[in-house]
């Protein structure tokens, strides 16, 4: 899909996660910092160099032998996109926040399936990442070392044969590897148990992040845990450690769930059906309002409370109604009242046929 195609459209593959524990993980992320031998860190780069790092990778994905091991994959420069694209791709998890930031010298890789991509001078030379629905870290991984091993057949990567792949921020040198899970968590969150699992797993080196990475936040009920340790572990021990305690969240949240129907069945009830009813009739809805009232109406059928909906619709729409894409399909920036007038008519129109 060109990317052009990519920023008109809400819907991106790691929206579609089925199977056993869809209803908790959302998506399941692997990233890989690489930088190219011989040339400084993006943030001592000046344009002449920064532009010879993206030549480099456009040269090495053009490689017949690394098209045929990756697939279709399209460059395109950060400042080609409009500030509204730029924050669509933030939206949809293919680039980070601080990508956006002084963009002139800076490159997106997309593969057509939006599974794959890479940005180009952002903290490190190279962030490959792999996106996937649900619970497929060790899947995610197999994909992006594919990649990596397809790029490397042309790039000339930094590397210490002590300390492995040198990138910009020590804490990532070694495997350059940030492994992240998306849960939604409403269970642990009502039942306030959130604080006491989240304080264990930092013990096991891993971390916690808002719905965008570092410094965001959880909005809806959604949390990114992810690895803290890139050095002295192998990508698969890091992928299994990720593993194990997601499956331990897992449970847990299951748990608060069970217990929280169980003992106030009437109050979640209420506030699975306020959600629905606020969802398909009100006049304004702000953004965080509608996160919140997503995620009520999410845990109401992961609870079978509500019927007919599919979870993928609610992950979409998640992007519909961020400020960007409002933007995008409105076709102008509107004065805040009017927008939030404009998202709940949006997703009125998204519940109108569903039952009453």
């Amino acid at each position: 899909m060109p990317i052009k195609q990519t920023v008109n459209t809400a819907h991106s593959a790691w929206m579609d996660a089925e199977g056993q524990g869809s209803n908790i993980v959302i998506s399941s992320r692997v990233r890989v910092a690489r930088n190219l031998a011989g040339i400084p860190f993006p943030h001592l780069l000046d344009q002449a160099r920064a532009e010879e790092v993206i030549h480099a990778v456009r040269l090495a994905i053009a490689n017949n032998e690394a098209k045929h091991l990756l697939g279709s994959l399209e460059l395109s420069m950060l400042g080609e996109l409009s500030p509204v694209e730029r924050q669509i791709l933030v939206d949809k998890h293919l680039i980070s926040p601080e990508f956006t930031n002084n963009y002139q010298s800076k490159a997106i890789v997309l593969r057509d399936d939006e599974v794959v991509s890479i940005m180009l001078n952002e903290e490190d030379h190279l962030r490959l990442q792999c996106l996937l629905p649900g619970l497929q870290l060790k899947e995610a991984w197999e994909i992006i070392d594919k990649v990596d091993d397809g790029l490397e057949k042309t790039l000339d990567y930094a590397f210490s044969e002590k300390l492995g792949y040198l990138t910009t921020c020590p804490t990532n040198v070694g495997t350059g590897m940030r492994a992240s899970i998306m849960l939604h968590l409403p269970g642990l969150t009502l039942t306030k148990q959130l604080g006491v699992v989240l304080s264990a797993i930092s013990k096991l080196g891993l971390t916690v992040r808002g719905l965008y990475g570092e410094g965001t936040e959880a909005q809806g009920n959604l949390f990114q845990v992810s690895n803290q340790i890139t050095l002295g572990q192998s990508e698969e021990e890091i992928c299994n450690n990720l593993l194990v305690s997601t499956r331990h969240i897992l449970s847990q949240e299951q748990a608060a769930r069970l217990a929280l129907y169980q003992q106030r069945r009437e109050a979640v009830e209420d506030r699975v059906y306020r959600a629905y009813g606020t969802l398909r009739y009100a006049r304004v809805l702000t953004s965080e309002e509608a996160m919140r009232l997503i995620s009520d109406l999410r845990l109401g059928v992961d609870l079978n409370i509500i019927t007919g909906i599919n979870p993928s619709k609610l992950n979409e729409l998640m992007i519909k109604i961020r400020p960007a894409f409002l933007y995008k399909v409105n076709g102008r920036e509107l004065p805040a009242q009017q927008r939030y007038a404009f998202r709940a008519a949006l997703v009125r129109k998204e519940f109108e046929n569903l039952p009453q």
